[in-house]
C-alpha cells in the first residue's frame, strides 16, 4: 500500500470513527436526559454543547481542505 493510499484510508477511518463516536455520545446524553426528566433548557444546553463539539470537528476538516487547496 502506497503512503498516499494509506493516508486516504486513515483519514476515512478517522472520520467514520468520529461520526460513530458522536452518535454514541448523542444517544448516551439523550438516554440520561430522558431518564432524569431534565427541563427543556437543560436539554438545550446539553445538546448545544454536544453539537458545538461536533461542529468543531467538521470545521477543522473544512479548514484543512481550504489549506490543502491553497498549498499551505
Amino acid at each position: 500500500m502506497t503512503p498516499e493510499v494509506f493516508k486516504t484510508v486513515e483519514t476515512i477511518a478517522l472520520n467514520i470513527t468520529l461520526v460513530v463516536l458522536f452518535a454514541l455520545m448523542f444517544f448516551a446524553v439523550h438516554d440520561v436526559l430522558k431518564k432524569n426528566d431534565v427541563p427543556k433548557a437543560g436539554k438545550f444546553v446539553a445538546y448545544g454543547v454536544l453539537g458545538l463539539g461536533a461542529l468543531g470537528f467538521v470545521m477543522k476538516g473544512v479548514i484543512e481542505l481550504f489549506w490543502m487547496a491553497k498549498g499551505i
